[in-house]
């Protein structure tokens, strides 16, 4: 059995900013959206199409990043997008965002999607999506945000599921700079040699 300390927000590290801010918890920000899918949101087989879908993933995702950052945010990166299931035309799509993990500027916002079938009585898991958020200010420079409290099991699970996303990121993208710089180094030695 946990005790009660184990599952105070405190007792979990929040994210580490100096946004000068008191820091503020999951549920704070939490943001849901419900879509009703419309013909115009479908293909023609009556299938919501997938850019509609990211496109609602991102406004729910920047809804929970502008609340906990109280400050303009922009997307930084769509990182991952799970199709699951198929949404059809006469379904409710519903959409709920949490920040996942705050870094200095930036959030990742964990999404998962349902689709409810009021006639069939259905429900069920239909997209998952990890996005990241930079907050802005009215220059669009980068400001800090507040920490993030996470208070349970789940919240702390997300918080360093989060954290191995970021490393994976950042390997990936000191790849990517070794491999362009590699690239360029080998077309001016080429450019040398004519």
């Amino acid at each position: 059995m946990m005790s009660d300390s184990m599952n105070s927000p405190a007792s979990y590290p929040a994210s580490s900013n100096n946004a000068g801010a008191a820091a503020r918890s999951v549920a704070s920000s939490q943001s849901e959206m419900t879509e009703f899918i419309l013909p115009n949101d479908a293909n023609m087989l009556g299938n919501l199409l997938g850019g509609r879908l990211m496109h609602f993933i991102d406004l729910v995702a920047a809804m929970a990043a502008y609340r906990h950052s109280r400050n303009h945010v922009v997307t930084a990166s769509m990182e991952h997008i799970d199709f699951i299931a198929p949404v059809h035309v006469g379904d409710l799509l519903i959409l709920k965002a949490s920040i996942n993990r705050v870094f200095h500027s930036s959030m990742e916002v964990g999404v998962k999607v349902w689709v409810e079938n009021p006639l069939a009585a259905t429900h069920r898991h239909v997209s998952s999506a990890y996005l990241t958020f930079v907050a802005i200010d009215g220059n669009g420079k980068s400001v800090p945000v507040p920490a993030l409290l996470s208070a349970s099991i789940d919240e702390k699970r997300r918080f360093e599921d989060a954290g191995r996303r970021r490393e994976t990121r950042n390997q990936e993208q000191n790849r990517k700079r070794q491999n362009q710089a590699a690239h360029q180094n080998k077309g001016a030695i080429e450019s040398q040699n004519k």
